[in-house]
């Protein structure tokens, strides 16, 4: 029998921890008489009310929980409050959620490699779930579904009496002591969906549909939240990558010299690169290059800088200066509007003999048992800032267990800004340096990095990226 239109429909009951279910409403049998259509009239106002005041609540609660998600900076924060906000919704106490790989298999391959990532799930966990069949499983089902194909929610009940799962599903899930889950997809635009969220449950049973109604209104906004930290993860991976190509895979062994360096990347930090490499008649040429540009064009910059920097210093490495300005004319023939600092110094070993010629570059840092001291050197503009660039070269004569340090501005803005106290820092914490680190290059790197601990932005200005290159003559 249809409900008259004086009797409102009982309310949908709300979701749990957010508002308690209303009680339904009582309809009175045969036509109404004047004094229920007074007692109708009278309740009506106060139930739209009740509805209405439930409605804003969801409605609010979602919307919190959406803006939580996109304040968030990183992909792992992201995630985490997805799984957050659908077990708050949901009533669940653990999940996880399973991303694509970063590249979509191949023809000749089979699907898998997703990152999962959990919430009250440790990484043991985690591999529990990974053992179950892809048929079976509710996040791979979900992966591997054809587009606009079903499945688009999965729940189970009660999995240990679902006798159609597959028995390591059922078995996995009493392990871990869960009675019944839920998983959703998470869409965006794409073709296929970016990944697949599952909670669990500790009794058996499902959400209601109010409750995945709202949990499917919070889903959307946080896929495309999530989908732009995923593509910014990829991007900072594939920067990352090619900034590691332009440091060396390896620092060389030569007899009466011992080498060392440290790299810390800055996501916003500029181009570096270092370089140690063997040339004839057991040289050793040291050199360091910057460039105040960020993002990919300044690195490949800086890669074609690092070429050209190792070809010229084989072909005459013994003199710095001949160096610098064949890299000069390189840079202003092929990347006009770029400028670069770069220093190179040429060692004998052997003999403890250093002959280095700066352009623009801060200069090495001499570290031996009296202290630390600053090489003097000629000012001199950075590559590609003048018509013509030529500066004197510095030659120093080493005394034994003394290192000369090269460095990046990053580690001037480790130690501070103005300039002038961040050089003082430096020289001072090299100064202080224990003997045992003095003899040994890799703890003086160490040393250093731990004395002059990352410090906040100053004036607004991006932190450089931290490159540390020590050279100990025996």
């Amino acid at each position: 029998m249809s409900t008259p239109a004086s009797s409102p429909s009982p309310p949908s009951s709300k979701v749990a921890g957010i508002h308690p279910p209303l009680p339904p409403v009582q309809h009175t049998p045969g036509p109404p008489s004047q004094e229920n259509r007074r007692s109708a009239a009278i309740r009506r106002p106060g139930l739209t009310e009740d509805r209405l005041a439930g409605w804003i609540s969801d409605l609010t609660t979602v919307q919190a929980l959406t803006e939580r998600i996109g304040r968030t900076g990183t992909l792992a924060e992201a995630i985490h409050e997805t799984l957050h906000a659908g077990a708050s919704l949901l009533g669940a106490r653990r999940a996880f959620l399973a991303l694509r790989p970063l590249e979509p298999p191949g023809p000749w391959q089979s699907p898998g490699g997703e990152q999962l990532a959990g919430l009250g799930l440790d990484r043991a966990d985690l591999g529990q779930w990974e053992t179950v069949p892809r048929a079976s499983a509710c996040h791979t089902r979900l992966l591997d579904a054809r587009p606009g194909a079903e499945p688009t929610e999965i729940g189970h009940r009660d999995i240990a009496g679902e006798s159609a799962l597959h028995p390591q599903h059922r078995a996995v899930a009493a392990r871990l002591g869960c009675a019944a889950s839920y998983a959703l997809p998470l869409t965006t635009d794409a073709e296929h969906p970016l990944g697949a969220a599952v909670w669990l449950f500790d009794r058996p049973g499902v959400p209601e549909p109010r409750q995945r109604q709202l949990l499917a209104r919070c889903l959307r906004p946080a896929a495309r939240h999530l989908a732009g930290r995923l593509e910014l993860s990829r991007a900072r991976r594939a920067i990352a990558t090619v900034r590691d190509e332009l440091l060396p895979a390896r620092l060389p062994r030569l007899p009466g010299v011992a080498l060392a360096a440290r790299q810390r990347a800055e996501p916003l930090g500029g181009a570096v690169c270092y370089d140690a490499l063997a040339l004839p008649d057991a040289g050793l040429g040291l050199a360091i290059g910057a460039t105040p540009e960020t993002g990919p064009a300044a690195l490949a910059a800086m890669g074609r800088l690092r070429a050209g920097l190792r070809a010229y210093a084989v072909m005459e490495g013994e003199d710095p200066v001949a160096v610098l300005s064949d890299l000069e004319l390189l840079l202003r023939l092929t990347e006009p509007g770029h400028a670069a600092t770069a220093l190179f110094g040429y060692a004998e070993p052997a003999v403890r003999r250093l002959v280095f010629a700066s352009a623009g570059h801060p200069p090495p840092l001499v570290i031996g048992e009296r202290g630390a001291e600053y090489a003097d050197t000629a000012l001199s503009a950075p590559l590609n800032m003048l018509a013509c660039w030529e500066a004197p070269s510095v030659e120093l004569e080493l005394n034994g267990g003394e290192t000369v340090l090269l460095y990046s501005e990053g580690m001037l803005r480790r130690a501070g800004w103005p300039s002038d106290a961040a050089f003082t820092r430096l020289r001072a914490a090299a100064a202080d340096a224990p003997p045992a680190a003095r003899a040994d290059p890799e703890a003086l790197l160490d040393h250093l990095l731990t004395a002059l601990p990352p410090r906040p932005r100053a004036g607004g200005r991006p932190n450089a990226d931290t490159v540390l290159l020590a050279a100990r003559f025996h």
